[in-house]
């Protein structure tokens, strides 16, 4: 007997969207999430202490925090680590909030570039789970983007600034397009949040509960339904018989193993942690692992290499107010058909870094000296960086991959993840040349110095791919409903089911891709009730 109608392994973005979705059509729904439900008055930026908080207890990668709710990531091989967060509401409590859409040739790059591979749904299947997903997540922006021209209903913008106002002017200057930021952030009260406050730092997470994040939107409003959230519980493996999926082995708060019971299990651990759970459970049936018959879980990983490009201006402008990841953007590199390279990057503007990263940034470069010239050596760059940074659309490469670690093992005893990813020779391309146009961009603002690095490397945010979807099993993990290929009622609904990657922030479409996929669910379960 099954003691949910779904269960959903992971509260993060994808699983958010699910969880709700499932539930307003009357699913009784358990969401299993390794992390804690986390308490915004205890978010880094309530105390002096935050840019330390954020590079130890609440950093984005796991290496780094090392809690005991993460089960090992070893990217030693990789240019570029791996950035989750294991929480309610996942790595949404500590990204910035940028919220673009895919665009239409996003998902027909095989039919418009000759360049992998199409996917089996298009922008038009998902433009109503968008405009959805926007009203959920409270977007501000600006209508009347020509890159977007359907976005509509937004709240306001967040406001440019006068370092926003200065790059946008630069971006004139050079005929380039250039637009104010889509921001899943709560620009006035929304259903009994807060309007945010400009503070900044939005990916240290945000203690005026503004800034949209999976936990205070869907789960929220899920809760107020059907939904159960284990929190603090681990999936160690799924449990198939017969060829179906009948639930999943966890380990709750009490460190007890015991067994969750559904006819229907959805993951949504991201695209680290799904194909990790597909490969932790196997059996004869399944030797390789769930949906591995044709060595498929975990291939195909594309992470948006990213470059960074600052700008240093010769006055203060006001770098520290507002989120640090929410000002503007520009697509006008989005495809560059006279460059060496294939496809294109976004150029995404950022504000400056607080004090502490501010100082050592300049240390770093021997632009600070202690003593008497401390103080102006460290004015020279406080409140006078911008930064521009190249994110970079990542073609498939099935040598890209995630495989388990069995030399290392979470809590639980399970095994943790190794990642195996190489910069394409097409990628370097794409990021000198973003590097080259960012340059010429600040220069145009009036900057008096610029520095350009990348990739950089704890930037794996953006995590895609290692279960894709697609028609043929021997090409993919999940068909074009998120089913897994071979064991029935098993679905994944998260990034790992994208085809490819586009130059811009997943987020809105990885919930976009949620909710589609949980209406596709819902149907079959109604067709075959």
């Amino acid at each position: 007997m099954s003691d949910f109608d779904a269960i959903i392994i992971g509260g993060g973005a994808a699983g958010g969207a699910a969880a709700w979705r499932l539930a307003s059509k009357g699913f009784k729904v358990a969401c299993v999430e390794r992390g804690p439900w986390m308490d915004p008055s205890a978010y880094p930026t309530t105390r002096p202490d935050w840019e330390v908080l954020k590079r130890t207890s609440m950093s984005p990668v796991a290496a780094t925090r090392g809690a005991a709710q993460d089960y090992p990531v070893d990217d030693s091989a990789s240019p570029v680590a791996v950035c989750n967060f294991n929480a309610v509401g996942g790595s949404t409590i500590l990204y910035s909030g940028h919220f673009p859409r895919f665009r239409p040739d996003d998902f027909r790059l095989a039919s418009t570039e000759g360049l992998a591979q199409d996917w089996p749904l298009s922008y038009a299947d998902l433009r109503p789970y968008f405009d959805l997903n926007e009203e959920m997540m409270s977007v501000a922006g600006l209508a009347g983007d020509p890159c977007y021209p359907d976005i509509e209903n937004l709240l306001p913008p967040v406001p440019l600034g006068a370092t926003g106002e200065r790059l946008a002017r630069a971006f004139n200057a050079k005929g380039w397009h250039w637009w104010p930021s889509y921001a899943a952030i709560s620009t006035r009260e929304r259903r009994g949040r807060a309007a945010c406050i400009n503070l900044g730092p939005c990916n240290t997470g945000c203690p005026q509960g503004a800034k949209s994040s999976a936990d205070n939107t869907y789960l929220a409003r899920a809760k107020t339904l059907s939904l159960v959230v284990f929190d603090e519980t681990a999936a160690s493996h799924l449990l198939v018989e017969a060829g179906r999926v009948t639930g999943v082995c966890v380990t709750g708060k009490d460190r007890v193993r015991t067994t969750l019971r559904s006819q229907r299990v959805i993951l949504a651990a991201s695209a680290i942690g799904t194909p990790r759970l597909l490969l932790n459970t196997r059996s004869e049936d399944h030797p390789r692992g769930l949906g591995n018959n044709q060595d498929q879980v975990g291939r195909n990983l594309m992470i948006h290499p990213l470059g960074y490009v600052e700008g240093v201006f010769p006055e203060p402008l006001d770098t520290d107010v507002g989120p640090q990841g929410c000002m503007l953007y520009s697509l006008e590199h989005y495809r560059s058909p006279d460059a060496a390279h294939r496809l294109g990057y976004m150029m995404h503007a950022l504000r400056g870094t607080g004090p502490l990263e501010t100082a050592q940034s300049a240390y770093g470069r021997r632009k600070l000296r202690f003593g008497a010239n401390l103080y102006e050596d460290f004015a020279a760059f406080w409140r006078k960086q911008a930064v521009i940074s190249i994110i970079c659309e990542d073609l498939p490469d099935p040598a890209n991959r995630v495989e388990l670690d069995a030399t290392r093992t979470d809590a639980q005893g399970d095994p943790g993840v190794r990642i195996h990813y190489a910069l394409s020779e097409n990628t370097r391309k794409m990021m000198a040349h973003g590097m080259g146009k960012a340059r010429e961009l600040f220069l145009a603002a009036g900057a008096r110095q610029t520095y350009a690095y990348g990739p950089v490397r704890n930037t794996g945010w953006h995590v895609m791919g290692s279960a894709r979807m697609g028609a043929d099993p021997s090409s993919s993990v999940v068909d074009p409903r998120g089913k897994v290929h071979g064991v029935e009622g098993l679905y994944v609904v998260d990034s790992s089911v994208f085809v490819t990657s586009s130059c811009v922030n997943p987020a809105n479409t990885i919930q976009a891709v949620a909710l589609y996929l949980a209406d596709a669910i819902a149907g079959e379960a109604a067709h075959v009730g």
